[in-house]
């Protein structure tokens, strides 16, 4: 069954409340102001059963200019309108602005209903009606039935309600991607029960017994009893007027504008890519960087508008821009927002959210503004492509791709599937479907070579650059599982070459040549002549004065190629130094059948400083091993 809720609009004191008592039977305003001061003020709440077997929830919302804020929180959730315009005064400044904060939140069907008959003649009815068609000639409201009603006589009552009937009928179903979010509009308390939370519950659904996050606090909480007009059920769905009972939380800890969600489904939003409707009845430009107050579900945000490709708008203009918040409201992509000016107040525009996620853009750039237009106006196929582009190295899971685009799991399921079928789209996990598009996968490639071949270029003498320096290089936020695979996929393309830790060009080889080949020579020499006592680094920097980097480099080349071997940091040995000593060693063990260091020594002449670490190298390279205080051959062990 469907779940419709009828919102009302209009200007302060035209009958807006009253009209839901006589239809339902059931007074809105409940709080003593209100009943003092004869207007409405917080949102009132009833249901309507139709004939047709639909049972509306409605939303009665305040007329007041003062109190516009609570209004829009009402109106967000809307389907169905019935925008309420008194006999006796016509069409007033808040009938208008009303319809302006509807159409901008995207409600498309409803009726007007022309109350306070019983207050005027035949003669001011009639042109009070051609005034009102007038008025409407240009809004979504123009072919809407108008009804002329008294909620004193109860004159039109029948008809109003069998017209919502034929509407309520002709409304479809909504459109919904499956994330549950309530954006809360009331807090309350009840005895026996605890805190209670009620909203229209905009999209997905919600039973007794769920975890629940509520946004932007994060507090966590369990649902321990639903309401729907008023009857206990086990779960609600979207369209549906809803009041839940949660356990475990305090009153004082929820409050109007916060949104309800399932833990880890949606995030908040300190910056917003959006299309605006900048409304043609203002009176001034709206500036580049203005404040502005952001009304979106329940909740009034303060940000400040980015316009992208102009300095001003212009009233009646449909513009792109970023809106950015220090107090983070809670949407998804294809939320409609409205904004009012900062002071004085008034509604001056809205529209709708294109990316709820989105990094800063350069102003002034065609190429943004370009692909604001494919968000707005784009294929469903266009837009994950443009979204999962933007997302860059990090690439985007599922989840977030429903937050980002705003359409259903399972339309972005087969999106993504053919994504990567058609290899637009590299995944990386298959669990959370999170993936890459592929340009932005080949661009990371292309950066890679680029900055093995600089790092090459700059460091001849080295063999290859660290694979970890390479990623920090292009950046410390790459995914690491995306950078391996790239690494990986360009070495099957045979584009780079992997060593352990070490990327290179496949073409890449250290050759010495000029001082840097006398250098080697001279290195060589002297740990040739020194035999089994080698100089350190300190003095083998001595014999090349302030050249102690390029003598870096050649025994670290002289180390790759095995031509020197490392005992530890300060004890090099020549290869054929080294292979003649391993050879004696062997020798002195077969005979003996042990080594201790005194043999050793009496073998060599060569102190501690020299014996110990030797000894410990062949037990290293699994030539001997230890036992006691001496060592035995490891392969005749």
């Amino acid at each position: 069954m469907k779940h419709i809720v009828l919102g009302t609009a209009g200007h302060v004191d035209h009958g807006k409340t009253s009209l839901v008592k006589a239809l339902t039977g059931i007074d809105t305003d409940r709080l003593k102001e209100e009943k003092e001061r004869g207007i409405t003020i917080e949102l009132g709440f009833a249901s309507l059963p139709l004939p047709g077997g639909l049972v509306l929830g409605i939303v009665d919302v305040p007329g007041h200019e003062r109190f516009i804020k609570n209004m829009v929180a009402g109106a967000s959730g809307v389907d169905l309108l019935v925008l309420v315009i008194a006999a006796d005064e016509g069409v007033m400044p808040q009938t208008r602005e009303h319809l302006h904060i509807c159409t901008l939140l995207g409600i498309r069907k409803g009726l007007v209903a022309l109350t306070k008959i019983d207050m005027v003649d035949e003669d001011w009815l009639s042109l009070v009606m051609d005034d009102v068609h007038e008025y409407l000639r240009e809004t979504f409201l123009a072919e809407a039935p108008i009804v002329p009603v008294s909620a004193v006589t109860g004159a039109g009552l029948t008809d109003l309600v069998q017209a919502l009937d034929i509407l309520a009928s002709e409304v479809g179903e909504k459109k919904d991607h499956g994330v549950f979010r309530l954006p809360v509009d009331r807090v309350f308390t009840m005895k026996g029960f605890g805190t209670v939370v009620t909203g229209t519950l905009v999209s997905g659904s919600i039973s007794v017994g769920d975890d629940v996050e509520i946004l932007p606090s994060r507090l966590k909480a369990k649902i321990r009893s639903i309401q729907v007009h008023n009857q206990t059920v086990d779960t609600a769905a979207a369209g549906q007027r809803t009041a839940i009972n949660l356990q475990g939380v305090e009153k004082a800890a929820v409050e109007r504008g916060e949104v309800m969600a399932r833990p880890g489904t949606v995030e908040p939003s300190r910056r917003l890519d959006v299309a605006l409707d900048y409304l043609a009845s203002n009176g001034k430009v709206l500036k580049n960087r203005s404040l502005v107050r952001f009304h979106v579900g329940t909740k009034e945000s303060i940000g400040r508008i980015i316009l992208l490709d102009r300095e001003e708008a212009r009233p009646g203009e449909w513009v792109y821009g970023q809106i950015i918040f220090e107090e983070p409201p809670v949407v998804m992509t294809g939320d409609h927002f409205v904004i009012r000016s900062y002071s004085p107040i008034t509604t001056i525009g809205g529209g709708v959210i294109l990316d709820m996620l989105p990094r800063k853009h350069k102003r002034m750039q065609a190429a943004v503004s370009d692909e604001y237009r494919l968000l707005e106006e784009g294929t469903d196929e266009e837009r994950v492509a443009a979204i999962t582009e933007r997302s860059g190295y990090e690439g985007i899971s599922l989840v977030r791709l429903v937050m980002r685009t705003g359409l259903a799991e399972n339309r972005l399921r087969k999106i993504i599937e053919a994504m990567l079928s058609a290899r637009k789209a590299i995944l990386l996990d298959s669990e959370t479907l999170q993936i890459v598009s592929a340009s932005v996968y080949a661009s990371l490639q292309q950066q890679a070579l680029q900055e093995v071949s600089a790092y090459h270029e700059k460091n001849p003498l080295r063999e290859g650059m660290q694979k970890e320096e390479l990623r920090m290089t292009i950046g410390d936020f790459i995914n690491a599982k995306l950078f391996n695979k790239a690494l990986k996929d360009l070495e099957k393309q045979e584009k780079l070459a992997l060593e352990r830790e070490t990327v290179r060009l496949p073409g890449h080889r250290v050759h010495l040549q000029g001082e840097l080949e006398a250098m080697k020579e001279k290195i060589l020499t002297l740990y040739l002549q020194a035999g089994l006592s080698p100089p350190t680094v300190k003095e083998i920097y001595e014999q090349f004065p302030d050249r102690s980097k390029q003598v870096d480099s050649v025994r670290a080349i002289l180390l790759r190629e095995a031509i020197l071997v490392k005992i530890n940091e300060d004890l090099l040995y020549h290869r054929t130094i080294l292979d003649k000593l391993q050879e004696d060693y062997r020798g002195l063990l077969v005979r003996e059948g042990k080594a201790t260091p005194v043999t050793f020594k009496e073998m060599t002449s060569l102190t501690r400083k020299f014996i110990i670490p030797l000894m410990e190298y062949f037990d290293q390279i699994k030539m001997t091993v230890r036992s006691g205080d001496h060592r035995i051959l490891r392969e005749k062990r």
